[in-house]
């Protein structure tokens, strides 16, 4: 039996665990099983690449952050349309899944690549998916691998910055990753103690928010600390796309909201105001031990589903058990926080700013 592995999408702390525990599982509890690692996502398999991964391979990557297969972005929108060679990228990989002899592929990755997935599925091919990213966002699953390790960084990262505001008596916006959904923010937010949270399910009015920071002020407060995902934006753009709210803050001279919130915060209350985006340093590095286990469970899982013969699905975490979620049913769907989310009330009743 030949299964194919792939990492698609944005790197994070754990794919080099979910690689190892399947891995190891398959070859463990399956005879004549052969491993194959697809280069640089699905990128590799429209290529046709690929090449076998031996125990040895796997050996001493548990706890090694990104990706030894290495990864890559193929937008979905794409993956059907014909290309100047007379065939879509789609084509291209369910004829090389068969030419490589795969009897399953391992998708690992984010909405995007379990969005990809489906389309394999439909065209026959058997698929496993398993679900990562940092932003916590995919659809039918609690919790998504990389996702502790990154709230773990944004976490102590939110701490560090907290000791230069105290020391020079400012407003500090912190910018985290979060662009539909702004789980990383909210955890991350609420685990630093930060005062004020905007996500991108509850858009802004900016003078409610220097209200607050006013108010904080005037108590004494030293600093004021606002975890902002990179999603969120001001009810003036609540109506728009993001490649329209980017084309409204170039209008505007400004290129994020964090930058927008800087300048505004400062004019209106006088109080210093700095900006601070974490960027990649939330993606990269070695998992947390949460991560790690994690990884293992989902690696193993998808092993055993292969071992079972059911295909054209997703692990997910249901509480403590992991279930399996049919990747129609899935894809493209993202999980968002809601008003009513207990993390939610959890923050409003700490008296943390939220709209």
């Amino acid at each position: 039996m030949r299964i194919g592995i792939l990492t698609s999408g944005g790197d994070c702390s754990g794919l080099n665990a979910v690689i190892r525990a399947a891995g190891i599982s398959l070859y463990n509890n399956l005879k004549g099983v052969q491993l194959v690692g697809i280069p640089e996502g699905y990128g590799g398999l429209i290529r046709g690449e690929g090449s076998i991964l031996g125990r040895d391979d796997l050996a001493g990557i548990l706890d090694k952050g990104g990706t030894i297969l290495g990864t890559s972005r193929q937008p979905f929108k794409q993956m059907e349309v014909v290309g100047d060679d007379g065939e879509s990228k789609l084509a291209k990989m369910v004829r090389n899944y068969r030419a490589m002899g795969l009897d399953c592929l391992i998708c690992i990755g984010g909405a995007g690549t379990h969005k990809n997935a489906a389309l394999l599925k439909r065209e026959g091919c058997n698929v496993v998916g398993v679900p990562k990213t940092i932003d916590n966002d995919i659809y039918g699953t609690d919790v998504t691998f990389g996702f502790q390790s990154a709230v773990e960084v944004a976490t102590e990262s939110i701490d560090r910055i907290r000791t230069t505001a105290e020391s020079h008596s400012r407003v500090m916006l912190v910018a985290t990753m979060g662009n539909k959904a702004g789980w990383l923010a909210l955890h991350s937010g609420i685990a630093a103690g930060a005062n004020a949270i905007l996500i991108p399910e509850m858009p802004l009015h900016e003078d409610r928010l220097c209200k607050f920071i006013s108010e904080r002020k005037a108590l004494g407060a030293r600093s004021v600390i606002i975890a902002v995902a990179e999603g969120a934006h001001l009810r003036s753009e609540a109506g728009l796309k993001k490649k329209q709210r980017s084309f409204v803050r170039t209008e505007r001279g400004e290129t994020t909201i964090t930058n927008h919130l800087a300048e505004y915060i400062e004019e209106k209350t006088g109080y210093a105001t700095r900006t601070s985006v974490l960027g990649y340093i939330q993606r990269g590095g070695a998992p947390c031990a949460y991560d790690r286990l994690l990884c293992t469970r989902l690696g193993e899982a998808a092993a055993d589903f292969i071992a079972e013969g059911r295909f054209g699905v997703t692990v997910a975490v249901k509480g403590n058990r992991l279930v399996a979620n049919e990747l129609e049913d899935i894809a493209g769907k993202y999980k968002h926080v809601t008003r009513g989310d207990r993390m939610i009330k959890c923050a409003k009743e700490l008296g943390i700013f939220l709209e």
